[in-house]
């Protein structure tokens, strides 16, 4: 879908800016978390899957296929599901 949507004019932009506007939208995510805010919470998380799945595109990479391989259901550390890796502080 992404593709479909955006995927001309962001290819326009290239990687590097591409990859600029996504930090920008976790910026903007960080702020709404912080402000305990739902519906921003919400959508700011749907602007950065959509910035994501573009860069994904421009670079030419499954971002789906990519997430399967590597998650395969269980944590890539620990192989468990729901992960056990002890978080390090």
């Amino acid at each position: 879908m992404m593709r479909r949507i955006y995927y001309e004019k962001d290819s326009s932009r290239g990687a590097q800016g591409t990859l600029n506007r996504l930090r920008d939208e976790v910026e903007e995510l960080r702020g709404a978390v912080s402000a305990k805010s739902d519906e921003a919470i919400s959508e700011e998380l749907a602007d950065v899957l959509a910035w994501l799945a573009s860069l994904a595109n421009i670079v030419g990479i499954d971002l789906e296929g990519a997430a399967k391989r590597k998650y395969d259901n269980a944590c890539p550390r620990c192989a468990s599901s729901p992960c056990k890796c002890v978080e390090m502080q």
